[in-house]
């Protein structure tokens, strides 16, 4: 394998890449994070991404909106949201964006709940079958070889749902969700398999047969996430069901028909859980938006009852004290403390 071109330097807490070095702490933690022989290939990913912005030419427009610390915030998230959207819908990284960030999400899950699991992109490497690369993930339960769940990450609106049924044998081949599902299964000799569709990119068979998390007999899970919203919910249901199958199910020739009955009944009473925790968020949230507009409206009756009563007493106001009533900076300024602590309380109650 080629030297990397990308070193890191744990000490300055630096990326070198060649002889340019960059003092950013943003990336370093990221590139930090990463087994050496993966940061070449994100350097590549972020270069093209990067480039892909600029082509948009939004930079410029965004520096001159922002007038503020908090503007700025803002309006950095506001811009990475939006890049992101774009270059997920609209390029073909879309897939190898997906697969990272969902095998990301999923070892920052094992991390937070102290389990050994572990996950890993298989990137262009072929698996059991020749030359196929089905089975964009691979979860070592336990960390153990032998004990496999593999995920294939389809954001593909027309991967219908299929089943052996429906299969024309005498067709061009197409693929399914189905066959997706028991193919990664083969391939990277997996105990259980997943599929992940987007709620922006599914076939209407597959919502269908389930908005959320879906079991096929004898043949794996479908998940239905919200990638724009960072909502990998039901994924998580669905590896956690497929865990237990992998650690418990000892016995390979378990009825289907009565394991499906039982996850059935799981995944449904799981997913009131979850509807009404969202409707519970959804309050808080719209509470919470209540509570900023009276605090907005208490400050500006307070700063317009400040220049009325100046006005009133003096019988003018000057040019500078009618930009400063004009501009309303010292309330902005007021409320960011407040905002941060309405949001701190809204964490606090979660």
């Amino acid at each position: 394998m080629a030297n990397s071109i990308i070193t890191i330097d744990q000490k300055l807490k630096r990326v070198r890449v060649g002889s340019f070095e960059l003092d950013n702490e943003i990336v370093f933690t990221y590139l930090d994070k990463l087994p050496a022989d993966k940061r070449d290939e994100a350097l590549h990913k972020a270069i093209y991404i990067g480039v892909l912005a600029l082509m948009e030419d939004r930079l410029s427009a965004f520096l001159s909106k922002t007038q503020n610390e908090l503007g700025t915030e803002l309006e950095s998230l506001k811009m990475i949201f939006e890049m992101k959207k774009e270059v997920f819908f609209k390029t073909a990284v879309k897939g190898m964006v997906a697969e990272n960030d969902i095998a990301e999400f999923l070892n920052n899950y094992f991390a937070e709940k102290k389990l050994k699991d572990k996950a890993e992109t298989t990137g262009t490497m072929p698996g059991k079958l020749p030359k196929n690369k089905t089975g964009d993930i691979v979860c070592f339960v336990d960390g153990e070889e032998n004990k496999k769940i593999v995920i294939e990450v389809k954001f593909d609106k027309s991967l219908k749902l299929g089943t052996i049924e429906d299969k024309e044998i005498f067709t061009k081949k197409q693929d399914t969700a189905w066959s997706q599902i028991l193919e990664a299964r083969v391939n990277r000799e997996g105990k259980a398999g997943i599929i992940v569709f987007d709620i922006s990119m599914v076939d209407g068979s597959i919502l269908k047969f389930t908005d959320n998390v879906g079991f096929v007999n004898g043949i794996g899970f479908v998940a239905i996430v919200d990638s724009q919203k960072g909502d990998y919910t039901n994924l998580i249901v669905a590896y956690n069901l497929a865990r237990d199958i992998v650690l418990n199910a000892v016995q390979p020739d378990f009825d289907d028909k009565i394991l499906s009955i039982i996850l059935k009944r799981i995944i449904r009473d799981i997913n009131t859980f979850f509807e009404i925790k969202k409707l519970v968020q959804g309050n808080i949230e719209s509470n919470m938006e209540i509570l900023k507009h009276l605090e907005k409206s208490f400050l500006l009756m307070e700063f317009n009852q400040k220049y009325l009563s100046k006005f009133l007493k003096d019988g003018k106001l000057t040019e500078a004290d009618l930009l400063t009533f004009y501009s309303g900076d010292e309330v902005k300024e007021k409320f960011v403390s407040i905002e941060k602590e309405i949001l701190s309380l809204a964490q606090g109650k979660q």
